[in-house]
């Protein structure tokens, strides 16, 4: 972490935030209700009024202010919550966001609100509560045979919320009449028309705050290693579950009530540390404080520009592309110690020789499911085999979504095999590097800002976003020489910045919102012969190149100083094979949108049978990428006849499963 001059503040940050937050809300209320006297506006009685008698000052005490204070409230829990979990789990960018505890919290209420609403009753913040806890316990499950190290964390982290995003993308999608009104909250909406929310809020936020002041010297001492930690009484795993239990609480309290609010709990202790707070008690002072006010001036922003705005923008999807870009700062300044992966354990560097039998049985099983996808199907009747006689619909219908399932399942298997070679991690995907996330949100907003939509415009501005993002991520990691782990933190940073666009986007009713939702699911639905044949040929010409980078693949999972001891340019092969992982994942998100657990499951599927040579490594991801997407979109089209499930959702509902399955053993 930089050091910065001792006498900085945090008062310097946040004594201007309160000013600015002083002269917006006067200018809003000016500006929105002129005809209110202040002189006449008497808040000690009218407080206390259920029934106002002016229209302004009902406006005020029920809208402005209450929505004031839960901003505050909302901020400063999350910074707590924040503050937290970094201490706990000593990580520097440890957060609700980051650790999935908000998304954990938002599916349990989206859950209840759909099939049992009855929970609801007993209080929405104990819903919110089993969801984040849920999520937490599955995040450290995942990483605790690395000794909670800090990139081990935050990608289990990555995972845990890509699953989750699908899972709520799938309600999405079938229950869109359901949770039209929840879309807006989901994405962090701080709109009130009481004081219940606050009133609900203050109570839980006051307890938080008095525990984690006495439980605050002794988590000071996580500092030091366990081993010091223990021997000055202190039980680390009790003194962890407590921490841990407080910040998913606070955290279940603030989303049940406003949504998703991303980053807030990141950006306070980062920020507050930056200023000078060091110590723990000073961060759980500041942090809180900070929060409230960053939070605070980001709805006041919105409120007062709001009508020089395209569209809706909510809170918490504002504070999300707020706190990415810091997150993406913070990357290269962190002291990462120990988490590198162990290559000397790797399962890269197994020595078992392909079995060609192997390769001809994956060969059938992609042969027959394909078979499978074109002439077998569901209808009201049944189960049904067509015939050859009706080949041209098949030709219209459903060859162009086999060969775009098959090409983006290669195209994909084959970023994945590459990027977890050359990381050296299992973990790694296109979803991490965040070239998914890229090439998504390039795609979304010439969506919803062109009004002449067209295939190659399309093409165009997939092909700039990816390698803009590529780009972004060649600045910030050139002066590590692409050290692995600051990459992939990189990465995640990066597809943090596709979760507020998609919240906006969800969140404003858009009417071409089934199709992108369709498309950010995976769905192969509008995909025409034309593009289903180029995708198909274009990953077969992939396919066929893989030999040229085969070599490079074998020894980089050696390590760095192994690689360069063996007469390679470490740093260029790197950049090289991050042009060709942009690329890769680039056109597939263009064929089926940027869900692709296909690019971390088919690698593993190889790598358990025995392919581990970097040759036969690709080639059999590639078989296992494209059987495991044509399976998918013909399950999605049958599961739930007549309506369809995409098969990017299908993929990561089954691949993500495996792989939080896995993940634990690495």
């Amino acid at each position: 972490m930089i050091q910065l001059n001792r006498w900085v503040s945090p008062a310097y940050v946040c004594l201007p935030l309160a000013i600015i937050s002083i002269v917006i809300t006067f200018n809003l209320i000016q500006s929105t209700l002129p005809d209110l006297s202040y002189r006449s506006f008497n808040f000690s009685v009218e407080f206390s009024t259920s029934e106002a008698t002016e229209m302004s000052k009902a406006v005020i005490q029920f809208s402005v202010l209450p929505r004031i204070t839960i901003a505050l409230l909302v901020g400063a829990a999350l910074g707590l919550a924040g503050v937290l979990m970094q201490q706990v789990l000593r990580n520097p960018i440890a957060s609700p966001t980051t650790l999935g505890v908000a998304s954990g919290a938002q599916l349990g209420l989206l859950l209840a609100t759909l099939f049992a609403p009855g929970l609801l009753a007993f209080g929405s913040e104990w819903v919110a509560l089993a969801g984040g806890a849920i999520s937490l316990l599955l995040v450290l499950s995942l990483s605790w045979h690395r000794g909670l190290a800090p990139v081990a964390v935050v990608l289990a982290g990555l995972v845990v919320n890509l699953y989750i995003g699908a899972l709520s993308t799938v309600l999405i999608l079938f229950h869109q009449e359901e949770f039209r009104g929840l879309m807006i909250w989901a994405a962090g909406s701080l709109a009130q028309n009481s004081w219940s929310d606050t009133l609900h809020l203050l109570p839980r936020l006051v307890i938080a705050v008095i525990l984690a002041g006495l439980i605050a010297r002794p988590l000071s001492l996580l500092e030091l290693d366990e081993s010091g930690a223990r021997s000055l009484g202190i039980s680390v795993r009790k003194l962890r579950l407590v921490g841990l239990g407080l910040s998913v609480f606070i955290t279940a309290s603030a989303v049940s009530l406003v949504g998703i609010v991303g980053f807030v709990g990141l950006a306070a202790p980062v920020i507050v540390k930056l200023m000078g707070a060091r110590s723990l008690a000073q961060r759980l002072l500041w942090a809180p404080v900070f929060g409230g006010l960053l939070l605070l001036t980001t709805d006041l922003f919105l409120l007062q520009y709001s009508a020089q705005l395209p569209s809706m923008v909510p809170t918490g999807a504002m504070t999300g592309l707020l706190g990415a870009p810091l997150l993406l700062w913070l990357i290269p300044r962190l002291a990462l110690k120990g988490s590198a992966p162990n290559t000397s354990t790797m399962p890269f560097q197994l020595t078992s020789k392909p079995n060609p039998r192997m390769f001809a049985w994956f060969l059938a099983l992609l042969l027959i499911s394909s078979i499978v996808a074109l002439f077998v199907t569901r209808s009201a009747a049944g189960w049904v085999l067509t015939d050859t006689g009706q080949w041209e619909a098949i030709a219209n219908w459903r060859l162009p979504r086999v060969l775009a399932a098959a090409g983006a399942g290669i195209l994909l298997a084959l970023a994945g095999a590459t990027i977890q070679r050359m990381t050296a991690n299992p973990m790694a995907s296109p979803e991490v590097l965040g070239i998914s996330s890229g090439t998504a949100v390039g795609l979304i907003l010439t969506i919803y800002f062109s009004s002449n939509i067209t295939v190659p415009l399309l093409i165009v501005s997939g092909a700039a976003s990816a390698f803009i993002t590529l780009a972004v991520l060649i600045f910030l990691n050139r002066r590590t020489g692409f050290q692995s782990e600051r990459l992939l933190l990189t990465g995640i940073a990066i597809a943090a910045l596709f979760e507020p666009l998609r919240s906006i986007f969800l969140a404003n009713g858009d009417p071409r919102i089934q199709q992108v939702v369709a498309w950010m699911s995976g769905s192969t639905y509008y995909v025409d012969f034309s593009s289903g044949l180029s995708a198909f040929l274009l990953a077969v010409v992939m396919v066929s190149l893989t030999p040229l980078v085969a070599r490079w693949l074998d020894l980089l999972p050696l390590g760095r100083n192994v690689a360069l001891g063996l007469g390679l340019s470490v740093d260029k092969v790197r950049l090289v094979l991050l042009v060709l992982v942009a690329i890769l994942t680039a056109l597939a998100t263009l064929i089926v949108g940027p869900l692709s657990f296909a690019g971390l499951l088919a690698p593993h599927v190889a790598r358990m049978l025995g392919l581990s040579k970097a040759l036969p490594h690709l080639i059999g991801s590639a078989i296992v990428g494209a059987l495991l997407m044509i399976s998918a979109d013909w399950l999605g089209r049958q599961v739930l006849f007549p309506q369809e499930i995409p098969a990017g959702l299908i993929a990561s509902l089954l691949g993500g499963s495996y792989f939080i399955w896995g993940l634990r053993r690495y």
